[in-house]
């Protein structure tokens, strides 16, 4: 049995059930819509975001979900499916998941519209069945999600980023979207603010381990679904080259910054820019603190009972940073 199917036993029915919801909530009258939602259902992905809903639902409250949680669980999903459609369109992307993107089937003008619909289905939702506590956790999480990637833009303009603003930009871009799942999945459940806020601090640190892991992929020579040193490429400032630049000499910081400024698309100067951050402690010490936030997430699952969904989700952190791809 593969890992997500290990981390999945334990709430294989809700996730049959949460399935079927799903498809139904992005339900339309209008049948281009229904062809392009249908297209982005079968093409789904392992599905962590409601795995993390489910699994703290039911590991906070002895093992009970409800019709709260299910709702918690689309919405998150929605929304999710909803960025990634107009991510595709922002990054002019034409393939996810090595499938084509819905903006290469179908234009850009139609996903951002497919995107606009899911995210309005997703407020609906929660609108219309009063979890009015449910939809601020999801909206505080998009509007970071948005803050997050703006203030990426605007720092990979200057190249000056430091190791708190990097933080403070993953926490925003990746964190947040798994921090509101945790926090979702406790709150639909029970109603102790302390234990919810708890699980939204869970969830936090381990989409800080994930972003920092993804970051170490573009340094690692096995095929990942994505080609080495793509984020140098793409000028984005990842921990192993921000502590790298933090320590080198001025001299070897002049000439990091002229080769990812200037020479970006030059993949003999890229290789060396790749063979420097290796060389000088960059993804020893990107790894360091991965290992430090994973082991923070999990002292938070100290104080609950031992059972089969905390089991889960202890699997679950240590899949974000052990995972091939």
């Amino acid at each position: 049995m593969n890992i997500t199917s290990q981390i999945k036993q334990p709430i294989f029915n809700e996730m049959e059930l949460f399935e079927k919801k799903f498809h139904e909530s992005m339900t339309s009258k209008v049948a281009l819509l229904n062809r392009i939602t249908y297209y982005i259902v079968n093409r789904k992905g392992k599905q962590m975001r409601p795995m993390f809903v489910f699994l703290t639902a039911k590991m906070v409250s002895e093992g009970v979900v409800n019709e709260r949680t299910y709702r918690g669980a689309s919405v998150i999903e929605l929304i999710h499916t909803a960025t990634l459609v107009h991510d595709d369109v922002v990054d002019d992307s034409n393939r996810r998941r090595g499938f084509f993107s819905i903006n290469a089937l179908w234009k850009n003008k139609i996903a951002v519209l497919v995107g606009d619909y899911l995210l309005s289905k997703g407020l609906l939702l929660s609108i219309d069945n009063g979890d009015f506590d449910l939809l601020r956790i999801i909206s505080v999480a998009v509007r970071e999600m948005s803050e997050g990637e703006l203030l990426q833009i605007e720092k990979a303009r200057r190249l000056d980023i430091t190791e708190e603003v990097y933080y403070e930009i993953i926490r925003k871009k990746t964190a947040t979207l798994i921090a509101a799942c945790c926090a979702l999945g406790a709150k639909s459940v029970i109603e102790d603010d302390a234990q919810v806020e708890n699980m939204r601090k869970f969830g936090e640190l381990i989409g800080m381990a994930f972003q920092i892991k993804d970051d170490l992929f573009d340094y690692s020579e096995e095929a990942i679904g994505k080609p080495t040193g793509i984020d140098i490429k793409e000028q984005k400032m990842t921990l192993p080259l921000i502590h790298v630049l933090n320590t080198c000499t001025p001299q070897e910081k002049k000439w990091l910054i002229n080769s990812i400024k200037n020479h970006n698309k030059d993949k003999k100067r890229v290789k060396e820019v790749i063979a420097f951050v290796k060389g000088n402690n960059g993804l020893a010490y990107a790894e360091q603190k991965m290992v430090q936030f994973q082991q923070e997430a999990l002292s938070l699952l100290e104080n609950f009972s031992d059972s089969e969904f905390k089991d889960a989700l202890v699997l679950m952190v240590n899949y974000v940073i052990e995972r091939k791809k």
